[in-house]
């Protein structure tokens, strides 16, 4: 569960720099910041279940 948190707040920090220094309007920083924070959980998600599977 830790690591899950720590992700989450991650992608919450990427999202907050990412919006602001990427685009114009406040509108389009939100809608920019949301999609970075869903496509970091959901790259982030992918990953660990595609490496869950590999034998170490």
């Amino acid at each position: 569960m830790r690591h899950f948190l720590v992700m989450t707040a991650f992608a919450v920090v990427a999202a907050v720099v990412f919006g602001t220094v990427a685009k114009d309007t406040n509108r389009d920083r939100l809608v920019y910041g949301l999609k970075v924070f869903l496509e970091f959980l959901l790259i982030g998600l992918v990953l660990s279940w595609i490496l869950y599977f590999l034998p170490f």
